[in-house]
């Protein structure tokens, strides 16, 4: 089966997000890596379908590419059930999510990615309709204000976040389960591309995968964004065969280096060390620096480069490690952090 050719045919949407959300699994036994969270959803699921009634509220936290927004349309196919999408920017005030639950039907799930994006108004509202699935319309303003009762059908809400420590207390607790989803492994990314490569129609060696594979920062959106660039190297370059040499020549094109670092990645390091000796410099000025949004630098950049061991956070700011001056290909002066490490990091915010 040659995935993206029945895409691109006529009336289909064959841009690089249909081909995205085509390679994504339909059903739980063919997800691949999170084995603990497989086997504990897979508890829930059975166990709320043999009595019969809507499973608990589900959080999914972990980095992003790791499969939230995957295992939460699992869910819903699992339990038969109608799928909802929003997201936390997009429900701005109680009204907009009250427009969403008041239309949910009965066993329906609810997904709402970055959660812990919600406003406030409507986070409170939500408590409710999770807790007696019910919420109060407020008509009118002032004294006047009157709060009419609305009952809702029984749902399942599926919340996903990036950053679960921005979640409230009373929002979090309210979840029934709680997954935190990890970095994959390389061999599990290997199976992932075998995956993929089959159904994109493309021929995958074994080493062409590995090479895919362990730069793709243990991330599978990555994996497989990867492997469509590398494909199209090799179908210009290669005849069609994704092998390890050509893997290695179309990433260095694409800027990924043999870590896994990006362009982004090494602009971080190189103003770190270049401009500022190694740090210690505030998140701001480093952003700045590399004409990124700190947001940017912080989300996107530094949750790999720390994991690398190429980055520290301290309480006066981010510290470049001696690991990261011998990546950059420069010798690490004496007080390099990590050449005699302190007593005590901390982190800074």
């Amino acid at each position: 089966m040659n995935l993206e050719r029945d895409l691109l045919t006529p009336g289909a949407d064959g841009d690089e997000r249909a081909i995205e959300s085509a390679l994504r699994p339909k059903r739980l036994s063919e997800f691949i890596g999170q084995a603990r969270v497989r086997e504990q959803l897979s508890l829930v699921l059975e166990s709320a379908m043999r009595r019969g009634r809507a499973p608990d509220h589900m959080l999914m936290s972990g980095s992003p590419g790791l499969g939230k927004t995957t295992l939460s349309m699992i869910i819903a196919a699992e339990l038969s059930a109608p799928l909802r999408i929003t997201s936390g920017p997009a429900l701005e005030r109680a009204g907009d999510l009250a427009a969403v639950l008041s239309t949910l039907s009965e066993g329906e799930v609810l997904f709402i990615d970055e959660i812990h994006r919600m406003a406030r108004p409507a986070e409170e509202m939500l408590y409710m309709a999770m807790e007696d699935f019910r919420v109060d319309i407020v008509v009118g303003k002032g004294p006047g204000a009157t709060a009419i009762p609305l009952e809702i059908a029984p749902f399942t809400l599926v919340g996903a976040t990036t950053r679960a420590g921005l979640l409230p207390a009373p929002l979090r607790d309210r979840f029934g389960f709680t997954a935190h989803m990890e970095f994959y492994d390389v061999s599990e990314l290997e199976t992932v591309l075998h995956r993929s490569a089959h159904l994109l129609g493309v021929e995958l060696p074994a080493d062409g995968a590995h090479e895919i594979a362990r730069r793709s920062r243990g991330t599978p959106r990555i994996a497989n964004r990867l492997l469509r660039r590398v494909r199209d190297y090799a179908d210009v370059r290669n005849d069609g065969v994704i092998t390890r040499q050509s893997a290695s020549a179309a990433l260095g094109i694409y800027e990924v280096d043999e870590e896994g670092l990006d362009r982004l990645d090494r602009a971080v390091l190189d103003a770190l060390l270049r401009k500022f000796g190694g740090g210690p410099v505030g998140l701001s000025t480093l952003a700045v620096a590399v004409g990124e949004e700190s947001e940017t630098v912080e989300v996107v950049a530094e949750p790999f480069l720390v994991r690398q061991g190429l980055l520290a956070r301290t309480p006066r700011g981010r510290v470049a490690t001696a690991l990261a001056w011998t990546h950059m290909g420069m010798t690490p002066p004496p007080h390099a952090f990590g050449t005699s490490m302190p007593t005590e990091v901390g982190e800074c915010g």
